[in-house]
């Protein structure tokens, strides 16, 4: 553990027990599955806290060697044992460039990167990435992951953008990559424990190019923290960890051979729950399987057969989801849910009879008989269905108004 520890050192990583763990360091080898709490906060005085799963009720799940976009908690987590708990502080790095060579930054990795008179060593070419130079900016740097990474389309000479200096050592400040990136985790936890697509206003680009895409990620916290990295403190505390076959899959670590296989396997399991009255339960079910082939369509291009082959495949979970949701009356996710299948199949009946019932309960009463009258124009075979449903909306608005009309009555009397 000595040596994961000086690693995580030197990649800028700083580890603080705050409680001794039980048993011995597990091994962690590929499909080791560790149950965790963490709360992350900003590095200062104050310590201002950004998320913290106890907060959501659910702790995080984490599967070794599935490449998890945020690499420096699972390092952290092959330093701890069951039941420990210890801060990790994210330093940005400070690397110093040789004599006579011109302006430069540290990767994670611990190899420094200089710009000068013979470009950029040792990776040649790179990604500009604006506003991300940190010592002696003039609007841009070039960033490298690894060694030998292929330039990205466009990237031009670092030595064009930055020019030579005097011979003289140089020191440069760089953010560590899982500084960086976190915003997009943070955004995409955010989104799963608020029953939100994680993968939402992701597209096909690398992580560093969603960051500088100026863009929203719907959380004003987390724009500044991309539009200003910062040092960043990780307080962990292992609840379990479980060895490969010792656990059931979750949905999100399988492969995507093992998610098309597990989908109708989940559709199933989600309507037998349905069927005993676990609704919630049901919505989960659901909600897995449509995240196995939102996940396998964002490798697809968009309009493509094979995107609309599972987008097909989708749609009837996604009704299922909206049935629910429309029990546990959470009816605005279900006018969002409906709305973006109606967008896509104009022609969807279930959708238009789901949203119809949705915009009832909330009192959206044209839009309720627009969307009722709808289900009737595609299916007349329905008719006795929706007069029950518009029977219903008529009663509940004579209560309204009758309710209305005692409230406004005493007000006028006073």
């Amino acid at each position: 553990m000595a040596q994961q520890v000086e690693q995580l050192r030197a990649d800028g990583v700083y580890k603080e027990v705050l409680r001794e763990g039980t048993g011995p360091l597990p091994d962690f080898r590929d499909g080791t599955k560790a149950t965790f709490h963490y709360r992350t906060l900003r590095c200062g005085d104050e310590e201002a806290p950004l998320d913290d799963s106890r907060a959501r009720g659910k702790p995080m799940e984490l599967i070794a060697g599935k490449k998890f976009k945020l690499p420096v908690w699972e390092a952290a987590l092959r330093t701890m044992r069951p039941g420990e708990r210890a801060r990790f502080r994210c330093d940005a790095k400070v690397g110093r460039g040789r004599a006579g060579v011109g302006r430069g930054f540290a990767t994670p990795g611990g190899v420094v990167y200089v710009f000068g008179r013979r470009g950029l060593r040792p990776g040649g070419r790179g990604v500009w990435v604006p506003g991300a130079w940190r010592a002696g900016s003039r609007g841009g740097a070039c960033a490298v992951p690894t060694r030998g990474a292929a330039p990205h389309r466009g990237a031009r000479p670092a030595a064009s953008r930055f020019p030579p200096v005097r011979s003289r050592p140089i020191t440069a400040i760089s953010t560590p990559q899982h500084v960086v990136l976190y915003p997009l985790v943070s955004k995409s936890l955010r989104n799963i424990a608020a029953g939100k697509d994680p993968l939402e206003g992701q597209r096909h680009c690398c992580s560093i190019a969603q960051l500088h895409d100026h863009y929203s990620l719907g959380y004003p916290d987390l724009d500044e923290l991309q539009k200003n990295p910062q040092p960043l403190i990780f307080d962990i505390e292992v609840l379990k960890v479980e060895a490969p076959g010792s656990y059931q899959q979750d949905p999100w670590a399988m492969t995507d051979e093992e998610k098309l296989q597990a989908v109708p396997l989940i559709h199933k399991e989600g309507n037998e729950l349905y069927r005993q009255g676990k609704v919630q339960e049901a919505a989960a079910k659901y909600y897995d399987a449509i995240a196995c082939l939102k996940n396998l369509q964002m490798k697809e291009q968009p309009g493509s057969p094979d995107w609309i082959e599972l987008d097909q495949k989708i749609t009837p979970l996604l009704l299922n989801y909206c049935q629910c949701k429309l029990q546990c009356e959470e009816y605005y996710e279900v006018l969002d849910h409906c709305s973006s299948i109606l967008n896509k199949y104009e022609d969807n009946v279930k959708a238009y009879f789901k949203r119809g019932k949705a915009h009832a309960a909330v009192w959206n009463v044209a839009e309720a008989q627009a969307d009722f009258a709808k289900v009737l124009a595609l299916d007349p075979s329905l008719r006795p269905v929706v007069s029950k449903e518009l029977r219903s909306l008529e009663a509940r608005l004579r209560e309204k108004d009758a309710e209305d009309k005692i409230r406004f009555k005493g007000i006028f009397s006073q």
